[in-house]
């Protein structure tokens, strides 16, 4: 039986951090250990020992967030398991995996798992839904029936083989970000800073207005979702044009896969 279960993620709207909390009560292990690096700004620096890690992140563009990359330069693991995961809006996770599955091994982590699950997308709107409240409760239920896979596989072999983990490599060219961010709405906003507690990238800041520093904005959309009185909204047009691609294209439910 694993002892503790390390927690280690990057969640702007808290959908990848449900399923691999949800992953983890699959697998019934000792104590878990939380990093959540979504507001970490320094970055994590440590060595994992003992136990088993659940790494998760979002997918962007089929790649896996640099900001991740970022702060986890300072970790390290001494061959202990991991469980990889990739949260991606209902269209493809593309080489978001095995880009997670290289950067752990560089780490130090002994890969035994990935999965790859659905979650809202961070360009959902009410009125434009995409994967719209997801992950929902067959999505939990499908989560820990994922940890149970886990613990059994522990338990008959100890971890040791990994199924292949689809995805190329080289990965996709990285699609480039900066310059667009979600905008305010003066007339409904109450300058609460909601907004700039949940920014990942602290780009936002309030005082007699708000003000975002759209070079680093990565579009998580955390402030959109976040908003107490829905006065943040992205509505660039290139971003409204890859809206209704993805409504068009991306609205038949996608369900998890995993591989053990």
């Amino acid at each position: 039986m694993i002892s503790r279960t390390h927690l280690i993620y990057f969640s702007p709207t808290k959908t990848t951090k449900k399923i691999v909390e949800q992953i983890a009560a699959g697998l019934n292990s000792g104590d878990i250990e939380h990093y959540d690096l979504t507001l970490m700004e320094t970055g994590l620096g440590k060595q994992f020992v003992d136990g088993l890690a659940i790494i998760g992140i979002p997918v962007y563009a089929g790649r896996v967030p640099e900001v991740f990359l970022e702060r986890i330069q300072n970790i390290s693991a001494i061959g202990i398991p991991a469980v990889l995961v990739a949260l991606y809006g209902n269209r493809a996770f593309e080489d978001a995996l095995v880009e997670l599955r290289d950067v752990a091994v560089s780490k130090g982590f002994a890969v035994i798992a990935a999965g790859a699950f659905i979650g809202e997308h961070s360009y959902s709107t009410s009125q434009q839904p995409i994967a719209a409240n997801r992950p929902d409760a067959t999505d939990v239920q499908k989560a820990k029936e994922f940890g149970r896979d886990i613990a059994k596989k522990l338990q008959e072999n100890s971890g040791k083989a990994t199924a292949e983990i689809p995805g190329d490599v080289p990965y996709k060219q990285r699609a480039p970000l900066g310059g667009i961010a979600p905008e305010t709405s003066s007339e409904l906003c109450t300058l609460c800073g909601t907004c700039a507690n949940v920014c990942p990238t602290f780009v936002i800041s309030v005082d007699s207005e708000v003000i975002t520093n759209a070079d680093n904005c990565i579009m998580c959309c955390a402030c959109v979702k976040y908003c107490p009185e829905k006065a943040r909204a992205l509505k660039h047009p290139m971003l409204e044009a890859r809206r209704e691609m993805l409504v068009k294209n991306c609205s038949i439910r996608k369900e998890p896969n995993w591989f053990l």
